[in-house]
């Protein structure tokens, strides 16, 4: 999963400021994925747990008032017909996964999450739908913003 992000990282960094950031937000949230998934149980899993969904709920929050709106609007801006339907048959799941993060979240927050044998399982599902969520985000930055940058360098100032 961190080789994906740092490949995402690598083929659109400095396309937008926007993205730059969240995609180091993901980057961070698979490290702090990592760290709650291998650490053995200790008194600090807690904290790490909170760090965790604070990261989660940072990230899926960016993508849907932030990131994905804008994409709308640039390919909306640009009359990328493709790029609007690949978002209207992506976003939905998206959201889905979406909601199963903030149920995470929603749980950890009730103090439902202390227990670390009872959260491997929870974490794997979750890590799966995570890495999901990443390859849908990768494909819509892909063709909305390779469809975009073709058509701003082929349009003359």
């Amino acid at each position: 999963m961190l080789e994906s992000c740092q490949n995402a990282q690598e083929r659109w960094g400095g396309v937008h400021q926007l993205i730059d950031r969240w995609l180091q937000e993901r980057h961070e949230l698979v490290s702090a994925f990592g760290a709650l998934r291998d650490k053995p149980q200790a008194s600090s899993f807690g904290e790490d747990v909170q760090r965790f969904c604070e990261i989660l709920v940072d990230y899926v929050s960016a993508g849907h008032f932030e990131v994905y709106e804008q994409l709308t609007v640039e390919a909306k801006a640009f009359g990328d017909q493709r790029g609007l339907e690949l978002a209207k048959q992506i976003y939905p799941r998206i959201e889905a996964i979406t909601e199963v993060a903030l149920a995470f979240n929603d749980r950890c927050d009730s103090g439902d999450c202390r227990d670390h044998a009872s959260l491997n399982g929870e974490l794997k599902r979750l890590g799966q739908l995570l890495h999901e969520r990443f390859e849908l985000e990768d494909c819509l930055i892909e063709v909305l913003h390779n469809a975009h940058q073709q058509q701003a360098t082929a349009t003359p100032l």
